[in-house]
């Protein structure tokens, strides 16, 4: 696993979007199709879709 990044300000909208708090994720990785991020402290991931 890849480490996670501070998620930039489009990224940490996107995030809060999903009914997440923005300050507890990291952004691991990012496509035109998915954003995956990372909990801070558990090391739990997610998988957000963009899209339709």
């Amino acid at each position: 696993m890849k480490q996670g990044k501070k998620p930039t300000k489009r990224q940490k909208m996107e995030i809060k979007a999903n009914g997440l708090s923005m300050d507890n994720w990291l952004v691991e990785r990012d496509t035109p199709s998915m954003m995956i991020i990372v909990h801070r402290e558990s090391g739990n991931s997610r998988t957000i879709r963009r899209g339709a």
